[in-house]
């Protein structure tokens, strides 16, 4: 192939936290003068699907699979049946289209695409987006070309003779929006300080709840213009909440409620402290916003993952640590009082984030995931 004539596979999938890492890395490839074509490979059943669909330049590979079950069972059984076949497909796809570098961000979707390549002797890189690397991570590591990581813990876990820290791979948005920019988007005052409370596209109930009840306290009492992101299936509930504790929230000009935002890049921009969940995307994004955080991770994630990047986060002096079952108003509220009425402890909490954020973690990316081309 000529040197204008590239060939590229991506996957990566399961969850979101694999998933919009991987298409970070899509959009940039779109932008490069030498690619000709990106595939995706993933379930037809799953985000990623839903996600390929607003970028007409890239196709769409499928294959069908599922998270393997950990116990011996007839389930065992039929997935490994299920992922023969689809390890099968993914080898059909190499020999096929003759991909000139295949990229992985973990998952079980990323599974056959990275087996077949290991049978083929096809070089291929990979990037685990959290502190505990997921199973198909480890097995993936040994025969990738190059492991990215987004977190140095990974490196004690993975085993790879060439292992690189470079953070999670974030739009560019994210190192050309400025906090003027993001406030004026969201006509928020300039010389307001800014609360962000968010829980992911599904929301968390517990962080809804708990800022319910200290969210005329953070707007009224202590000035702040407060954003909370409910989550979409929670937007509701979360209203009917608000106006039986605060019937005249809808009154208050300090108050942004949306059930989500598709460009989390504003808000982010916007604030100066977050109060979030753990998971990896968040945590990255969060950073590169040079942010302030306290961090309530979801006590149920695979691995307890959640939780070990949000004490990571706190050893490095960036975020204050609250459990989930102990997040109620109270609690929370102590925290951002702990953060927003010192000075100089939010001052040193963004500069340690800064300190953490990488330069460009999706060009060093793209720049290494072109080094395995032969």
């Amino acid at each position: 192939m000529s040197d204008n004539n590239k060939t590229y596979f991506i996957s990566g999938g399961g969850t979101g936290g694999h998933i919009y890492p991987a298409f970070t890395v899509v959009e940039k490839l779109l932008k490069e003068k030498d690619t000709e074509k990106i595939y995706y490979i993933g379930n037809p059943k799953n985000l990623e699907f839903e996600i390929v669909q607003k970028y007409p330049n890239v196709e769409f590979l499928p294959v069908n699979v599922s998270g393997m079950p950990r116990k011996l069972s007839p389930e065992l059984i039929k997935w490994l049946i299920q992922f023969f076949f689809a390890f099968l497909k993914a080898r059909k796809y190499i020999k096929e289209y003759k991909p000139d570098a295949i990229f992985t961000t973990g998952g079980y979707v990323s599974a056959p695409i990275v087996t077949a390549a290991i049978n083929l002797k096809r070089p291929y890189m990979i990037h685990d987006c959290d502190s505990v690397p997921g199973l198909v991570s480890k097995m993936a590591a040994p025969n990738a070309k190059i492991v990215s990581v987004a977190f140095e813990n990974s490196k004690k876990i993975l085993k790879s003779n060439n292992i690189i820290f470079n953070g999670n791979p974030v739009r560019e948005a994210f190192f050309t929006v400025t906090k003027e920019e993001a406030k004026k988007k969201l006509n928020i005052p300039l010389d307001k300080k800014v609360i962000f409370a968010m829980g992911g596209s599904q929301g968390a109930k517990t962080i809804n709840s708990a800022m319910v009840d200290i969210i005329k306290t953070l707007s009224e009492d202590m000035n702040a213009f407060v954003i909370l992101q409910t989550g979409k299936k929670k937007y509701n509930d979360t209203v009917i909440d608000l106006e039986n504790k605060y019937p005249e929230f809808k009154n208050n000009n300090n108050l942004m409620i949306c059930p989500y935002f598709d460009e989390m890049v504003y808000p982010l921009k916007a604030s100066d402290l977050v109060i979030a969940r753990a998971g990896s995307l968040s945590l990255t994004e969060i950073i590169q916003c040079h942010l302030a955080s306290i961090l309530i991770p979801y006590p149920y994630a695979a691995q307890d993952h959640q939780r070990k990047n949000a004490k990571e986060m706190c050893e490095k002096g960036v975020a204050l640590y609250l459990e989930d079952s102990e997040c109620n108003g109270e609690n929370l509220l102590n925290q951002i009082k702990e953060i927003m009425n010192n000075q100089e402890k939010l001052s040193a909490m963004q500069a340690k984030a800064k300190e953490l954020a990488k330069a460009n973690p999706t060009e060093e990316i793209v720049k290494q995931l072109k080094s395995t081309i032969k």
